[in-house]
């Protein structure tokens, strides 16, 4: 592997405007493909709340994408924010935070961790990435309620 090919992931502090700014294009974009009062994704202040972990992946100084883990209660937790820079697309940049994210729920010894992603065709690659990684669809989970512009799935851990 050469030294370009490496994803570093970080905690993030959202004190960043690269990742502010990333944020932003992550919910604009789902607030323009996902039909009104279905898009669940967070802004910025939201993703501020001490029960939400938020890492960003870099190659150099180049922000390739982000994801967070925001904990339900102590036996599980539920993926937020995942997205990858446009112009960072198809480089493994969302395997490498899924697994990320999947370690640290294996870690803070969670039984299950949720996803809620959207139903329409725009988010088959994610829906495919979930299930290509042990995710299988189930009921929705916390507050979340029947929507059939959502899919929510889970992961049973063994951590």
């Amino acid at each position: 592997m050469t030294g370009q090919t490496v994803i570093e992931i970080v905690e993030d502090s959202l004190a960043g405007s690269e990742i502010a700014s990333l944020l932003e294009e992550h919910l604009r974009e789902m607030l323009r493909i996902t039909p009104p009062g279905s898009a669940h994704a967070m802004n910025l202040n939201a993703l501020r709340s001490p029960a939400i972990t938020v890492w960003s992946a870099w190659r150099g100084n180049a922000l390739m994408g982000c994801g967070a883990l925001k904990a339900l209660n102590a036996c599980g937790g539920e993926i937020k924010a995942m997205h990858t820079a446009h112009s960072h697309r198809d480089q493994g940049v969302a395997k490498a935070m899924l697994t990320h994210i999947i370690a640290e729920a294996e870690q803070r010894h969670y039984s299950h961790l949720y996803i809620e992603t959207g139903a329409l065709p725009a988010f088959f690659p994610a829906r495919n990435l979930y299930a290509r990684n042990g995710f299988d669809f189930c009921p929705p989970f916390d507050t979340y309620r029947e929507d059939p512009n959502s899919v929510f799935m889970c992961k049973v851990l063994h951590g």
